[in-house]
Formats: structure tokens, sequence, C-alpha cells
């Protein structure tokens, strides 16, 4: 069982990383919150505290995350802040416009920088002092969007799968370490990120459901986790489909 007593979030504005702080904060955690958006973040921070006992640490920094020459002195700033940490929830990232990225190579690779190099650039730093230590926990929020690449999001679902990917080697390394490596696989969650969707029928889910969800996947140390978990058997028949029938699909 993995003690969350100091977590780092990073991406710490977005609906489920903000789901997940106020949930940990509840649980008596100190968090140290990275979040691209200043005004937003101080909004969040400001929340936490007021959430917070006296015996609870909550700060943070905002930082463009595709900055990737920072991420070193991010991670050494919360390890400060925080006394060590415990765990860390990678949570950052955008929804890209799949047909405008079909036209323009540029918008694509920014998105994949953000998505995927930006994550992957954490992941190594903070798989090196985790090692050392040899506890704690690492979890990302990938997607099950990155289980197989389909012509409505194939650009994000490739991101989410390099990611996805990246981890897997990263748990195999770091198994014997008792380093954590969680993947959480979230569907369809009822988000800004998602707002231009229609979000009827009973396969969306509210952000504070996949946030409980994640701290139980990181105190157990789970491998993969699909939120909720009916997307597991969902994303299993996708998976399933041959390839000259799911070619033929309009998914």
């Amino acid at each position: 069982m993995n003690r969350l007593k100091r977590v780092l979030i990073i991406g710490a504005t977005s609906a489920i990383a903000e789901q997940t702080a106020r949930q940990l904060c509840a649980q008596g955690a100190s968090l140290y919150c990275i979040g691209r958006n200043e005004q937003k973040l101080q909004a969040v921070l400001a929340d936490l505290q007021i959430r917070s006992g006296t015996d609870q640490n909550i700060s943070g920094i905002s930082a463009d995350l595709t900055d990737m020459s920072c991420h070193e002195e991010l991670i050494a700033e919360a390890e400060r802040a925080l006394g060590g940490l415990d765990g860390v929830l990678i949570a950052h990232g955008s929804l890209p416009d799949q047909a405008a990225c079909e036209q323009s190579v540029l918008l694509t690779m920014k998105e994949i920088e953000l998505n995927a190099l930006s994550v992957i650039s954490l992941l190594t730093i903070l798989a090196n002092r985790f090692g050392q230590q040899q506890q704690g926990v690492l979890a990302v929020i990938s997607s099950v969007a990155g289980d197989r690449g389909r012509q409505s999001n194939y650009v994000y679902g490739a991101a989410k799968g390099m990611v996805t990917l990246f981890m897997q080697g990263l748990r195999n390394r770091l198994a014997g370490r008792g380093v954590s490596v969680v993947t959480i696989k979230p569907g369809f969650v009822d988000t800004p990120m998602t707002a231009a969707f229609d979000k009827g029928g009973l396969l969306w889910a509210k952000p504070e459901t996949i946030a409980r969800g994640i701290i139980k996947s990181m105190r157990h140390g789970r491998d993969e986790v699909y939120l909720p978990w009916f997307w597991a058997g969902i994303m299993l028949i996708i998976r399933s489909i041959p390839e000259r029938i799911f070619k033929r699909l309009s998914l």
C-alpha cells in the first residue's frame, strides 16, 4: 500500500486533477500543484488551502510544461516544498481538433509535444528520483483513446498510446525497486475539455468519480486501470475487431 502524504500534481487545473487534489487534501495530504494557467492555479490553491489543516502544506507554481528544460527544477522545487515526494500524478494535456491537425503538421507536432513528449520528459526525471528512493508511486492520466487508432481522434490517441507504452516499460524497469507505475485510462468524462460533445447516455462519468478511482489505484499500486471499470470490457471488444473490418468503421 502506497502512502500519499506528499503528492505532486502536474496539470492541477484540469477538472480531474482538481477533484483528485480536493480528495487527497481531505485525506490529509500535503500537495504541490503545477499548472499552466496562473489565474486558475491560484484559484485551485486558494480552495485547497481553505480545505487543508494546519499540518498540511499546500503550494505550487505555474509553468509551461512544454518547456522541458524547466522540468528538473520544477520537480526539485516540489521536493523542497514538501520535504520529499510519496506520489506524483501527471494530468496535463489537451484534446486537439483532429480535423485541424490533419491539415497542419505544426499543430500535430504541438499536440504530440504536449500530450506525449512533455509527459515522457517528466517521467524520465521522476523515475530516476523514485528509483533511488526505492518507494513511491508515479501515476499518469492516459486515455482509452490510446488503445487503438480511430479516425476521429488518432492524433490524440497516438500521443496517449505513446505514453501508455512508455509507462509499460517504466513499470517493468521499476518493478523491483518498490516503485508503482500506474496508467490511468479514463473513458468519457464530463469536463470543460469535452464541452463540445453530446453527453447523453450512460458512458459519461463525473470528474469526482474518476478522482476516487485514481486515488484508490495509486494507493494500491495498480498497473493499468480503466475508469470507470466497464471501459476495460469496451476496449477489449474494440481492440479485438480485425483490422480489415475496423478500417471500414466510423469510430
